[in-house]
């Protein structure tokens, strides 16, 4: 696992372990839920549209650590499964 790249700021990069279920799923689906907040594993917040995760959805819900890249701005590139 490159967890490694994972700190580093100044190339913005935020990595996140998450394990959604199947019904928490359901709510957004249902557009009761847009944005997922989680740790980071550096400690940090984050939030982030939930349909950036859609690539990663299976029957399980979404598990596993991921790799979100941004922008200089801020603005999402893309997200990767580590």
């Amino acid at each position: 696992m490159r967890l490694e790249s994972c700190v580093n700021m100044s190339e913005q990069v935020v990595c996140i372990s998450l394990s959604i279920t199947p019904h928490v799923l359901k709510r957004w689906y249902a557009g009761a839920a847009q944005i997922v907040e989680a740790i980071s594993t550096d400690g940090r917040t984050v939030r982030f549209p939930a349909n950036i995760l859609r690539p990663f959805v299976t029957r399980e819900g979404v598990n596993g650590v991921f790799e979100i890249r941004y922008d200089v701005n801020g603005k999402f590139q893309r997200i990767t499964r580590l």
